[in-house]
């Protein structure tokens, strides 16, 4: 595991890519269709990762406040199954389902929406407007594991909070840290 840290090199407001991607039984799921024309909130994600463990019951109940609110909420796992059969997509319901995750888990098995949104860690998490705009790329809260502190989603439940009542996005945006990405032999990002 190698702690790293997100480099969000998409622009703030600048639209975001797309990407359509399968959950782990085969459907297929766009950017558009997890939005459903609502802001939404896109972590990049595996099963094994500490830093994802540490997050995952706290952002299931983010999601189940926030959903009804009006936010949509997507999690990718970009991770090499191969290397880390644990990040597998028959291993991702199981790992959903504990967490309290009702929202689509998707299988970027070619890495390619990882590249294309330059994600760096697990998690790294991205917040959308309604419009696919990039508005927030940052951490979920400021614990980690073996910190001692339980996560609370503090800093994505502000951003939250700020795009629902129509308010500017809060400042500075603290970037995401995490386990690295787990790339193919011959895919990792270009400097």
């Amino acid at each position: 595991m190698a702690r790293t840290a997100s480099t969000q090199r998409l622009v703030l407001g600048t639209a975001a890519p797309d990407f359509t991607l399968p959950d782990p039984h085969g459907k297929l799921w766009s950017r558009e269709k997890c939005a459903q024309g609502k802001p939404l909130v896109v972590v990049f994600a595996c099963n094994h990762c500490p830093y994802v463990v540490h997050i995952r019951e706290a952002l299931g109940r983010i999601a189940a406040e926030f959903i009804p609110k009006g936010i949509s909420f997507v999690a990718i796992n970009s991770n090499d199954a191969d290397q880390y059969p644990e990040d597998a997509p028959d291993k991702m319901p199981a790992f959903a389902q504990e967490a309290g995750w009702h929202f689509p888990y998707l299988v970027d098995s070619s890495q390619t929406v990882a590249h294309a949104w330059h994600a760096a860690c697990t998690p790294d998490i991205f917040v959308l407007d309604a419009l696919g705009h990039l508005v927030y790329a940052g951490q979920f809260d400021s614990t980690r594991p073996k910190s001692g502190a339980v996560a609370s989603g503090a800093d994505l439940r502000s951003v939250l909070q700020s795009i629902l009542a129509g308010h500017s996005v809060p400042s500075p945006q603290v970037p995401s840290l995490g386990c690295n990405i787990k790339w193919k032999p011959g895919n990792e990002p270009k400097s």
